[in-house]
């Protein structure tokens, strides 16, 4: 059975959130394509704003699952 791969500008997005939402540098950003790189960051955004209302830990699970229904 063949396996479909989630979008990349998805995966982007998640893993900058991740990032933003344990409080990493916006310079850590892997990418160089302007599209994906992008999308990192606007996960990224997403990610602090987040950390900065208090949904890290158990208080953001329902935030992380709610992403990744949208993507």
């Amino acid at each position: 059975m063949r396996r479909l791969k989630r979008d990349p500008l998805e995966r982007a997005f998640l893993r900058g959130y991740q990032n933003g939402i344990h409080g990493k540098s916006r310079e850590l950003c892997p990418f160089t394509h302007p599209s994906t790189r992008q999308a990192w960051l606007n996960g990224w955004r997403e990610g602090r704003g987040d950390n900065w209302d208090g949904l890290t830990g158990t208080a953001g699970i329902h935030r992380l699952n709610q992403l990744r229904a949208v993507g």
